[in-house]
């Protein structure tokens, strides 16, 4: 078929099928900490009430595709952002555009994706308590995730507003809502899911041995310094660190390399990952190129397959 496929919000989200997304983030990350990816740093132009940053990459045998995302603050919520753009879709072997697609439902699927797989990866197993901190589209996306992944799990969403994080919570089948601290007291697991500039986690609360995703925080620290000296930690990949925000994360400034492992390769097994049931892991998400062509070339395959979106002359 010729023409560029294009897909609204409903129809990106729709061909975001769960398992699909998992198995291709995981290829992903396994081909960033081989070196296989192709992918500068993020890049992003400051505006006075946010940023526009842009992401391509190239992936062997998952596509080559670039991301144009808005960051603005959201009218009337404090602390809240809201991530705006789309992701383009091209042959990687004759560079043809194949398909425009919404970029928010593709980032919060494929970030809930990586942050999922970090927690089976690095987690002890079945844990007794998950806790989802936040209550914006992130969370919500970590919430419907974990409704299909971990369903028997008891979980618990934490946010300041507790209306919406029992809003949240009705999404899984076995969710309560608390505020922040109620949520992560005596957790296994805490996805931290905020627009936080300052720490949301008291490293008293989760149990001992838990396992912390972070995927939040692209303003500021969104995980206290202890939490990060005392955790073994983990990324997606090296620029996590080496990079200065935006591209990197505001909490691993200053952290020596050889302190972070990179995600990829405590999947293909180059790396044991957790060493001991009492070992804190700490895992924090910037984001990368190479997980946006992952769910790119999902949603571009499961759209072809069920005849789904416009096909444009471009």
């Amino acid at each position: 078929m010729s023409g560029v496929l294009v897909l609204d919000r409903s129809q990106t989200r729709a061909c975001l099928d769960p398992a699909r997304v998992l198995t291709a983030v995981t290829r992903a990350l396994v081909a960033i900490s081989r070196g296989e990816v192709s992918a500068p740093a993020r890049i992003a132009a400051q505006a006075p009430a946010g940023l526009l940053g842009a992401m391509p990459g190239y992936v062997p045998g998952l596509g080559l595709a670039a991301k144009l995302v808005s960051v603005f603050a959201v009218p009337g919520r404090t602390g809240g952002s809201a991530h705006r753009g789309v992701v383009a879709l091209f042959d990687e072997h004759d560079g043809r555009p194949l398909a425009l697609m919404d970029a928010e439902p593709v980032t919060a699927v494929r970030t809930a994706a990586v942050a999922t797989i970090s927690m089976r990866a690095l987690a002890r197993p079945r844990p007794d308590r998950i806790a989802v901190l936040g209550t914006g589209v992130q969370a919500r996306a970590q919430v419907e995730l974990l409704a299909t992944t971990n369903a028997d799990a008891p979980l618990v969403v934490g946010g300041h507003d507790l209306e919406r994080a029992r809003r949240l919570a009705e999404l899984h089948p076995n969710a309560s809502a608390g505020s922040v601290e109620e949520a992560a007291r005596g957790a296994d697991v805490v996805f931290c899911c905020t627009s936080a500039r300052e720490p949301v986690l008291d490293p008293s609360w989760p149990a001992e041995g838990a396992h912390i995703s972070s995927v939040g925080g692209s303003h500021g620290h969104e995980l206290a310094p202890d939490t990060v000296r005392a955790g073994s930690l983990f990324a997606e990949w090296p620029g996590a660190a080496a990079s200065a925000p935006p591209a990197g994360a505001h909490e691993l400034q200053d952290i020596p390399a050889h302190r972070i492992t990179l995600l990829g390769s405590v999947l293909d097994g180059r790396h044991p990952g957790r060493r001991g049931p009492t070992e804190l892991t700490v895992f924090k998400s910037t984001g990368h190129a190479a997980l946006d062509v992952a769910a790119a070339a999902v949603v571009h395959e499961v759209a072809r397959a069920n005849g789904m979106g416009t096909t444009l002359d471009m």
